[in-house]
């Protein structure tokens, strides 16, 4: 059944992909660009609840936005819109009497008005000053009423002109984690890698002329899952990891422990620099899905300043 399912909304989501007019859209986005004030999104029904999913991604990513079901409008809301903004009317069938209600008091405010709609030539496309067609081939829904293939289709509209303000606009990763200081974004946004890596003498340092079995303690003691090996200086020269001694112990016996650390460690260790988010360094270290790395050196201007883990990462809530 869900297979049938996938592959017939599949085949209406691709024929709207076909059928779309990327110029209207084009210039339904510079409408949206050239708006001054708010941009008003409004509708009825599924059509209201995508109105105001779209309006507050525009908010979220750096465009002012704002959603009032068409009742409110008429009860006062009206008062809200000015020459500078711009509202959007969201319908199927174009044919909605709540917004078409709305049209004549909102030109006398000298709004300009744009919609979305399904039917090219309904009233409301034919009324507001700019329309973009969503083709619709037909709804998911056996009787070709509950809307599905419709909503999906305005949803899929209103992420890509999302999408195509914040590219237009230049909008940054600074602005976007202004905007999101809370929750799993919000750290995603905030959190650096200095804010959670192993820092000062919780550090596993080791010199490469060290014995291996004379820096085993610090291995131990330290609780990082590696020693990182760096120079006078504190300039990185390897990393050698818990892994790395179960490997060396399996293969070479007691004998390893005598040997020095440069014969022993990881010279082309994975490194990041502290300055970076910690979601970034979590996909440096997971950009090979067959051998996720858990544990990296932290540098600043080429010396170690820190050590970051897989564990930490996840422990902060960015997983």
């Amino acid at each position: 059944m869900f297979r049938e399912l996938f592959a017939e909304q599949r085949g209406y989501l691709n024929a709207f992909f076909e059928k779309i007019d990327v110029k209207k859209a084009e210039a339904f986005l510079q409408a949206c660009l050239a708006c001054k004030g708010l941009i008003v999104f409004t509708g009825v029904g599924k059509s209201g609840i995508i109105a105001e999913k779209i309006a507050t991604t525009l908010v979220s990513t750096g465009t002012k936005a704002l959603y009032l079901p068409p009742t409110n409008f008429l009860h006062g809301d009206l008062g809200v819109m000015t020459e500078n903004d711009l509202l959007i009317l969201i319908s199927k069938s174009g044919e909605t009497e709540e917004l078409l209600s709305l049209v004549p008091f909102v030109r006398r405010r000298k709004t300009q008005i744009l919609s979305i709609v399904s039917n090219p030539q309904s009233r409301l496309a034919q009324e507001c000053d700019l329309s973009i067609h969503l083709p619709v081939e037909k709804e998911l829904c056996p009787f070709d009423l509950a809307p599905t293939t419709s909503t999906q289709v305005q949803l899929i509209f209103g992420d890509v002109l999302a999408v195509a303000l914040m590219r237009a606009k230049g909008f940054s990763l600074n602005e976007y984690a202004l905007n999101h200081p809370s929750g799993s974004i919000g750290k995603k946004m905030m959190l650096s890698v200095s804010d959670v890596m192993i820092a000062g003498e919780r550090i596993p340092f080791c010199k490469p002329q060290d014995l291996l079995g004379d820096v085993l303690v610090e291995l131990t003691n330290k609780k990082c899952g590696c020693l990182i090996v760096v120079d006078e200086e504190k300039g990185l020269k390897g990393i050698f990891t818990d892994g790395d001694l179960r490997r060396a112990l399996q293969n070479q016996g007691a004998v390893v422990l005598e040997r020095k650390m440069e014969s022993l460690m990881t010279q082309s260790a994975i490194a990041v620099p502290q300055n970076i988010l910690a979601w970034e360094a979590m996909k440096i270290m997971q950009k090979d899905p067959k051998r996720w790395v858990m544990v990296v050196p932290v540098l600043e201007e080429k010396k170690v300043v820190g050590v970051i883990r897989m564990h930490d990462i996840v422990q902060a809530g960015l997983s």
